[in-house]
């Protein structure tokens, strides 16, 4: 009795060494010579699933059952093999017998957990968890396979809480500080999250996973140098870790690194990455770089994938690759779909009337940026005895003279971009907003998800976002007849607030500098004709650069003057000019201005040449806030009809083409005819001042009418439905 004592105590060392081989041979020897032996049985079948022989496991489990039928301990182990064996139907039979037989056998409702989780019974699966810890509330990995259960049923905050609770119990738990970063990511809680992975690669500095997701959540805080530096840690790790290079090429788009994104955007795309909006993302790296090679094919490519409505790129990107409202609505669907769904039903809390309405504007640009400079004097101009005004900022605070004024300007500026998604709607369901207006819609730093937990009863897409946002959320979109006309009102999946002259305002006290520069100034050549376009060079396709080649060629003498993004655009638009035929000399590009300056430089230029499919918006109007004449051919969708929406304002419809064909030939006659072109010039300078597009006051009045008569048929129960506001001579 003693020997076989002394052989029981000599294997368990060596099992709890580790030494699984000497260990098992001596537990062996001893059923040899007492086959009923439960204790060499059940040792022999642990280590059996420690060297992952699972099936033998089961057996020896079983042999043990025969002879202690009532063992909860060989039952709960059992279970744990045939987890391993992917019976989880007979494991969970095998943990139901263990609980039993042992009421309140803690590792046996956890075990139960795990193997109704992989039977895709979360409920039941939390349900077990819950029972764990309530028997055993130190219970570590017990709350963070319950917030992984919470997490798969949509209960984010729930599945946190979990994850915090397990990260507290164990400090040392990595997998629950990452955890609890993924979900306050997800919530939006880029700051804390990051905190949480910091937390994780303390604790393991090799977790690829961490320093990626790290990474992002640096990029949401506009952080993009630190972000892109947690990206490289990660990859440095995990070299073939392609969701990593794809975040990489995002986060060198944001720096303008638009060569190293490409190129890390095609990395992951050869690893295997299918990430939302990847080859979209990419082609724009190389449409800031005006790099064309083969456009034509990864266009048709790109745009296979939307028609099989993958979330393939950003939809703004599509906006500028195509004038189809068509495919521009299922890249906005499916993309929202993937990236933005809705949380919260589209019932919200109907408040009482107030009598003032109270609309709210969110945005990520209060401070000196373009969307700023056409809105700023409608925030001055608001009916104070009618309306609350109260700015939603999302953006970063730059502390400048623009955001200073719209402060001025706003009854309520909040600063919310520390805030998730979900907290800034609750902010704005508190204050009872009525009307949400969305200025950013689907661009960048734009934040649909507050939209889609419903910040208000009322919420409407405007000015950002030249496009349908496909959101079942988002109730109307701000536009004008020209813009959509009513046989393309089936491609908007909102309903529509048609302004009555043009959806664009404008801030009609916009400073022109009064310096006059000389062409030598400006760079420009003595004499001859100057076409312009102070476009963002993305927006410039090779049909439209093809057009304004064969202007060149036609008016001898001609330059056309482009705003210069980078050093690469300015190369290969260029390098494309000499292989049509032109001079490259005859491209001059123009540097960075402030504003008033910016616009007094216009008037060195003669024509402005617009662009396709994505028309010159804010740009337009600089222009001919300055008195430039703009030629515009008019496209299919909300962005190619812009201009012809503002220069039908003006009532200079003399300057809207529908056809390259058309365009081309008006701004070769327009550079060949003086006095044509100075009458035009007259009639703008007439126009700017006496037409609806640059009377700011009079725009306010017409958009406070609708918001009038949402709110009236919101609270009177009528549907949304589209809404045609009356024109009116005076504010």
């Amino acid at each position: 009795m003693s020997k076989l004592l002394g052989q029981l105590q000599q294997a368990r060392a060596l099992h709890q060494q580790g030494q699984l081989a000497r260990a098992r041979a001596i537990f062996e020897k001893i059923l040899k010579s007492q086959a009923t032996n439960l204790d060499a049985l059940n040792a022999l079948a642990v280590i059996a699933g420690q060297s992952r022989d699972f099936k033998r496991a089961v057996r020896l489990f079983d042999q043990s059952l025969k002879l202690d039928p009532d063992n909860a301990a060989t039952y709960c182990n059992r279970g744990l093999a045939l987890h391993e064996l992917e019976d989880f139907t007979s494991a969970l039979a095998s943990y139901d017998r263990a609980i039993a037989l042992k009421a309140d056998y803690a590792v046996a409702y956890y075990n139960r957990g795990n193997s109704l989780k992989e039977l895709q019974d979360a409920r039941a699966a939390l349900a077990s968890f819950d029972r764990a810890i309530a028997i055993d509330p130190g219970f570590a990995v017990a709350h963070y396979n319950r917030g992984v259960v919470l997490e798969t049923l949509g209960d984010r905050e729930a599945a946190l809480a979990s994850y915090q609770r397990a990260a507290t119990l164990k400090p040392d738990y990595t997998e629950a500080h990452y955890n609890r970063g993924v979900m306050l990511q997800a919530l939006g809680r880029s700051a804390a999250a990051i905190e949480s992975y910091d937390a994780a690669v303390a604790l393991d500095p090799r977790h690829a996973a961490a320093h990626s997701n790290r990474g992002v959540g640096l990029a949401t805080l506009r952080q993009s140098k630190a972000a892109l530096d947690s990206f490289n840690r990660a990859i440095a790790i995990k070299p073939d870790f392609a969701n990593a290079y794809f975040h990489r090429g995002n986060t060198l788009l944001d720096l303008k690194e638009y060569a190293s994104s490409v190129a890390s955007y095609d990395r992951a795309i050869a690893l295997g990455c299918d990430a939302a909006g990847l080859y979209g993302s990419r082609r724009h790296a190389k449409m800031q770089m005006s790099d064309w090679h083969d456009y034509e094919a990864e266009t048709r490519a790109l745009t296979a994938r939307i028609e099989r409505d993958e979330p393939a790129s950003p939809p703004f990107h599509v906006l500028l690759m195509s004038d189809s409202p068509g495919l521009q609505r299922r890249a906005a669907s499916a993309w929202v779909r993937s990236e933005f769904p809705q949380r919260l039903s589209a019932e919200g809390e109907k408040y009482p009337r107030h009598s003032k309405i109270r609309v709210g504007y969110f945005s990520a640009d209060f401070h000196v940026h373009a969307t700023m400079y056409l809105i700023a004097q409608l925030f001055e101009e608001h009916d104070r005895s009618c309306f609350d005004i109260a700015a939603f900022s999302f953006g970063p605070d730059n502390q400048d003279s623009m955001r200073s004024r719209i402060r001025a300007a706003c009854a309520d500026f909040h600063d919310v971009r520390h805030q998730s998604d979900a907290d800034i709607a609750m902010l704005a369901r508190s204050l009872q907003i009525d009307i949400a207006v969305d200025l950013k819609g689907l661009t960048q730093f734009s934040r649909p998800g507050i939209f889609a937990h419903r910040a208000a009863p009322l919420q409407a897409s405007y000015l950002g976002y030249p496009g349908t946002m496909g959101a079942n959320y988002i109730d109307y979109l701000i536009a004008d007849r020209t813009l959509i006309p009513q046989a393309h009102e089936h491609h908007y999946h909102e309903r529509l607030i048609l302004m009555p002259h043009s959806y664009q305002v404008n801030d009609a006290t916009r400073r022109i500098a009064d310096v006059v520069f000389s062409r030598h100034e400006l760079g420009l050549p003595h004499s001859g004709f100057v076409f312009c376009c102070f476009n963002n060079n993305f927006k410039i396709t090779p049909a439209t650069f093809d057009v304004w080649m064969r202007i060149l060629r036609r008016v001898e003498g001609s330059v056309l003057w482009l705003y210069q993004d980078n050093i690469a655009a300015a190369e290969n638009l260029r390098r494309e000019a000499a292989t049509r035929g032109i001079d490259a000399a005859r491209l001059i590009f123009a540097a960075f201005m402030p504003s008033p300056e910016h616009l007094a430089r216009h008037r060195a230029a003669d024509l402005f040449l617009d662009t396709l499919p994505y028309n010159a918006h804010t740009t337009a109007s600089d222009a001919l806030w300055a008195g430039l004449p703009v030629l515009t051919r008019s496209g299919e969708a909300f962005a190619s009809r812009v201009a012809t929406s503002l220069l039908t304002a003006l009532r200079l419809p003399e300057l809207i083409t529908c056809s390259y064909e058309d365009y081309e030939e008006l701004a070769v006659a327009l550079a060949g005819d003086p006095r044509r072109l100075a009458a035009l010039r007259e009639k703008l300078a007439r126009h700017r001042l006496t037409t609806p597009l640059f009377d700011t006051r009079l725009f306010t009045r017409n958009l406070e009418a609708a918001y009038r008569e949402a709110y009236a048929r919101y609270h009177a129960d009528l549907p949304i439905e589209n809404m045609h506001v009356e024109a009116r001579d005076k504010p």
